[in-house]
């Protein structure tokens, strides 16, 4: 049994270690080995029809209708294409990808019969020709039912490790098709060799109808005919930067075509120029075989780890790159080097169609599929089909022209010698086309990927002011929903405050009441001004019946602060009791502001009666006119009895009050007023418009781990809501030195601020590199957590099965706790990106990765890694991917963030324990339950540490520990400890000495006493 296990052990390393070097992982190795059977049996079988049918075609014609076999290539994919798209329409998407390439080859056998049965000449021509160009369809056909496949079965993440695996089947094909073809022809003509081929064929395409069962949730059950309601609404706001890239994927496909065909030619030309029939087909088998190996090293090798590091982008522009420049610069040396020109442009053509052979089938091949990911999987496949297909067809219709051109007019005029040249310059001009065409998609892909996500942000720096402010005027005057225009004013307001009072004052008289009076309210939040009187004085002069009270009372304010030289006496008329207790108040607090002597005690009298008053409207109303007041003289001794008034709405204007008076004997009250919630939001708002002055007392409450948490994080958003240089700077300092809960308090807050303001690359500016150190900070840490995931396992005792159990649950507990921090750490790390780069790119990178789908998971990473541009990326993307501890631990230590060594669960806890302050107080109480049941033993200083910490829990775990490691020491603690606030750890406490004194009633008097 021993040696099975054994067996069974080295076997599942050998399949790890083979996954490893192939770069895959074992979740992914059963999709994709059999997409790799698939493919490769299809590419055999094609690779051994299309060497057959050139060297038919070749013999019968010549290079010179080649023109015309691509342009009439072009028409038969184009048709291909529309009809592959046609019929997602109709049948299911895994109906069509299984039946396409039987129906495909049945038609090409059909072909052979008939070629090899008539012997009339013109027909035979005829059929060669149609062979050769079904083949090339048939080309066409499956390269997009693979990757169409593909895309269906793997994420955006898993096709960049998957597909170089699968597409390498090709290459496969090529080594094992180039090789056998000239030992087959000896056995068999050209005809029989190409029914064999469609024998192949259809074993490939059974591999492939038994993969899409087995994962036929991978496919869509229905045909692709009208989108949901909800889906068709996600289209439509795609619709345009959709159509934009997709422009741009049509034109990426088609000028690589272009670059093949011209590099095909070419090569063909050479070979025609420099071969017999016999020996082209062999040298065709035999090309085809070494560079088949080439492909398959570096597809399984190199292909993904490149693209994994540097990006499906940089993997693309290789092709153009080499075949446009390179490898011509290349064959321009050997024409000048002597004795080199007879055979400089044979094997200089060679080595063209070598390196495009070979990158195009290893890092283009690889990274296609990737291009489509970004498009809504509901459409993609369509898109697919439509955009790669037909493009590579228009492309082989439009080179078939261009090479006729090209021959037509380089025979009449230049010299053979020089038209090759010609070829040449043409393959660089459309390489240099490509490259651009690459630097565009780049850009869109990630836009896309972000729009896909549906996450972006409004900001304020992208909204043009004149437009806007046009754009409110309109949506004001016009009718519609009030909270719409609401949101118009705000925004107006936040955009530009100085600007809002001109277009508000103008539209005074064309609002609902609840516009006039937040219209009001932004007017005076900048400053009464004297040239708006006019337009509010309409609202006074207006009968009493139809203004609004809230209205008329600001109108009121407005109107004589604006006043240079205002008739004070006409504001007494208003003290009258008769009056409403909103207007009243408000003449009085002006009263109070500017009046004589006289007025003054009328105004004191009036709202120490309103103070006082028995109803709640009017304490309410006179408490808000003393925040208008500018002395309050014996007012004061009345905020005392209002502040714990029964009323909360008054409570809670005494609040606002006492921050606008800046009344500083009752600051203690606005933060006494975070406790609660039915006054938090009050003293927030009332503290942030205090600015600077009340940001040292909130700075010590934010600071105070012995207050609540909940406490420290409302003082935290109070201070970026403050928003000034010194509450900026105040965060910063503090984000450095802290941990945990505090650091994610404060980025929260930090990134408030950064919202808010005009200046987005402030961050990019200054800031920078200190956020790169916290980055590599809680990378540290998490190198930390990882390392406890490993050794922290339970020690083997001889114990009761009940403290087995216990043991186990500990262990669950604490493991837990480590992942929670984890999580943690992977949402600071994702708050701390959002400081450096565009926030909706990580608002929509962060949606996605906190997914529990894996193809969202995908998409948040590849948004992380065509945005994020710091040294750590690649370390980044492996740690916010799902992998097991184990399998990050390793890129942290190869990156240098630690060196692990594995310890004893008994060494590797009291390491915990001396980073205390970094981990979070359940992990701590779980490091001290599991030393407990594991009978670990701790210094005195690491239990007397947990015994004052601020968390009840963790005071409660250490006391636990203590009661079974040292009964000693508990005895001395436990008096010392009745005292505790925390409920949980006075009842812990309480129980023991019940128990200490039944069983220790001697030593547990002398300690009393």
């Amino acid at each position: 049994m021993e040696l099975k296990n054994h067996s069974l052990a080295a076997k599942n390393n050998l399949l790890a270690q083979l996954l490893k070097w192939v770069n895959l992982r074992p979740e992914e190795g059963r999709r994709t080995w059999m997409m790799f059977a698939f493919y490769t049996t299809v590419s055999i079988g094609l690779r051994w029809a299309e060497d057959s049918t050139v060297a038919l075609f070749l013999d019968e014609y010549g290079v010179g209708p080649l023109p015309w076999m691509y342009i009439a290539s072009a028409f038969m994919g184009v048709a291909l294409v529309f009809l592959y798209s046609w019929l997602q329409k109709i049948f299911p998407l895994r109906w069509v990808v299984v039946a396409i390439a039987p129906c495909m080859v049945t038609p090409l056998i059909l072909l052979v019969l008939l070629h090899w049965k008539l012997h009339i000449s013109y027909l035979a021509v005829i059929l060669v020709f149609l062979l050769r160009l079904w083949v090339d369809s048939l080309y066409v056909v499956n390269d997009l039912n693979t990757s169409i496949v593909a895309n269906q079965l793997f994420n955006i993440r898993e096709i960049k490790r998957t597909y170089p695996i699968v597409s390498s089947g090709v290459l496969v094909a090529d080594v094992i098709s180039g090789f056998s073809l000239p030992w087959l022809l000896q056995f068999a003509r050209l005809n029989r060799v190409i029914i064999i081929a469609c024998g192949v064929m259809f074993l490939g395409s059974a591999i492939l109808a038994y993969l899409t069962y087995q994962y036929r949730d991978a496919f869509p059950d229905a045909p692709q005919r009208i989108l949901p309601q909800e889906e068709a609404s996600r289209h439509r706001r795609l619709e345009a930067p959709l159509k934009r890239y997709i422009l741009q994927l049509f034109a990426f496909v088609g000028l690589l075509q272009v670059i093949g065909l011209l590099i095909d030619f070419q090569y063909l030309q050479e070979l025609k120029l420099n071969l017999g029939d016999k020996e082209l087909a062999g040298f065709l088998g035999l090309f085809g075989g070494i560079v088949g190996l080439c492909e398959l090293a570096t597809q399984w090798f190199f292909s993904s780890r490149l693209i994994e590091r540097f990006g499906v982008f940089f993997s693309a522009a290789l092709l153009p790159v080499a075949v446009g420049f390179v490898v011509p610069g290349l064959i321009a040396v050997l024409n000048i080097l002597p004795g080199m020109q007879s055979v400089a442009f044979f094997w200089g053509l060679v080595g063209l169609k070598f390196t495009d052979e070979l990158l195009r089938y290893t890092f283009v091949v690889s990274s296609g599929p990737v291009l489509y990911q970004p498009i809504p999987e509901r459409i993609r496949s369509r898109m697919q089909a439509l955009s790669g297909g037909s493009a590579e067809a228009i492309a082989t219709g439009l080179t078939g022209l261009v090479i006729f051109l090209t021959l037509v007019i380089g025979g009449n005029f230049v010299a053979a010698p020089v038209q090759k040249w010609i070829f040449i310059a043409e393959t660089a001009i459309v390489a240099v086309a490509c490259l651009r065409v690459v630097w565009v998609l780049r850009s869109r892909y990630v836009d896309l990927l972000v729009l896909s996500a549906e996450r972006g942000e409004l900001s304020a720096s992208k909204v043009g002011l004149r437009a806007f402010k046009q754009a409110v005027v309109k949506a004001l005057e016009e009718t519609g929903n009030a909270a719409d225009k609401h949101s118009c004013i705000d925004l107006l307001a936040q955009i530009d405050p100085h600007g809002a009072a001109e277009i508000l004052a103008g539209l005074l008289f064309k609002l609902s009441p609840d516009l006039q009076y937040r219209s009001l309210e932004v007017m005076l939040a900048v400053g009464a001004k004297p040239e708006y009187i006019s337009e509010v004085r309409w609202l006074l002069e207006r009968p009493p019946s139809v203004v609004n009270l809230e209205v008329f009372a600001l109108a009121l304010r407005y109107v004589w602060l604006a006043e240079a030289h205002p008739n004070l006496s006409l504001l007494e008329e208003y003290l009258h009791p008769q009056q409403h207790s909103l207007i009243r108040g408000t003449a009085a607090a002006l009263l109070l502001r500017q009046g004589t002597p006289m007025q003054t005690l009328a105004a004191t009298k009036t709202l120490r009666w309103m103070l006082t008053h028995k109803q709640e409207l009017e304490r309410m109303n006179g408490v808000k006119a003393l925040r208008e007041a500018v002395y309050l003289q014996a007012l004061r001794i009345h905020i005392p009895n209002l502040l714990q008034d029964e009323s909360l709405r008054v409570r809670c204007a005494v609040l606002e009050m006492v921050a606008k008076n800046r009344m500083e004997e009752y600051y203690p009250a606005l933060l006494k007023a975070l406790y609660y919630k039915s006054t938090r939001e009050t003293a927030m708002r009332a503290l942030v418009k205090m600015e600077n002055e009340a940001l040292e007392m909130l700075l010590q409450l934010a600071t105070n781990v012995y207050k609540p948490e909940v406490l420290r994080m409302y003082a935290w958003r109070t201070i970026a809501h403050i928003s000034t240089l010194e509450a900026l700077d105040t965060l910063w300092l503090h984000l450095e030195s802290s941990w945990g809960g505090t650091r994610y308090h404060i980025l929260r807050s930090l990134l408030k601020i950064q919202k808010q303001s005009e200046i987005t690359n402030l961050v990019d500016r200054f800031q920078h590199s200190r956020v790169e150190t916290l980055i590599n900070q809680e990378l540290k840490f998490l190198g930390e957590i990882y390392a406890a995931y490993i050794d922290l396992q339970p020690q083997q005792t001889l114990e009761s099965y009940q403290t087995q159990e216990r043991v186990v649950i500990v262990y669950e507990l604490l493991q837990r706790a480590l992942e929670e921090m984890e999580w943690d750490i992977r949402e600071r790390l994702l708050l701390l990106l959002r400081l450096l780069y565009s926030p909706e790119k990580m608002q929509a990178a962060a949606f996605n990765l906190r997914s529990e789908s894996g193809v969202n998971l995908a998409r948040g990473l590849e948004i992380l890694e065509h945005t994020v541009n710091l040294p750590t990326k690649s370390l980044l993307l492996n740690i916010l991917d799902k992998r097991s501890p184990q399998e990050k631990l390793p890129y942290l230590v190869e990156a240098g963030f630690m060196e692990y060594q594995k310890f004893t669960a008994s060494e590797r806890l009291r390491r915990m324990l001396t980073l205390g302050n970094f981990f979070s107080d359940w992990c701590l109480a779980c490091c001290f339950h599991f030393a407990q049941v594991n009978r670990i033993r701790l210094t005195i200083n690491e239990i007397l540490l947990a015994l004052r910490h601020p968390t009840g829990f963790v005071r409660e775990a250490a006391i636990a520990y203590l009661s079974v490691v040292s009964q000693r020491v508990l005895l001395e603690l436990l008096p010392k400890l009745q005292q505790d606030s925390h409920p949980l750890v006075a009842n812990q406490v309480q129980e023991l000495i019940k128990k200490n004194s039944s069983e220790h009633p001697q030593e547990l008097q002398t300690i009393n006493v």
